[in-house]
């Protein structure tokens, strides 16, 4: 089993953190890592959900971060980040 499959910029731990705080998502959620499409479409999906049957879930940094095993290769090495800046702010996904 891996350890870390994604990683997380302190930036975009903190917001992750501050989010499932202010919002009081129960502690059973995670956040979901995972792809939307396929080929050149694909998109990442980022999101708080709970595990379902497909799913691994590990702890990165604290945060529980959960990816359903047929997405695996494709978000393996990502790291999470947060932006802020004149065009809004978010979280960014970026694959080495």
């Amino acid at each position: 089993m891996l350890d870390q499959p994604v990683r997380i910029t302190a930036e975009a731990h903190y917001q992750i953190q501050n989010t499932l705080n202010h919002q009081k998502i129960p502690a059973e959620y995670g956040l979901r890592v995972g792809v939307r499409g396929g080929g050149c479409g694909a998109s990442w999906l980022l999101g708080f959900d709970t595990p379902g049957p497909t799913d691994e879930v590990y702890n990165v940094e604290g945060v529980r971060v959960i990816i359903d095993r047929k997405h695996l290769l494709y978000v393996l090495g990502a790291q999470i980040g947060f932006e802020a800046g004149e065009e809004g702010r978010g979280f960014t996904v970026e694959k080495a």
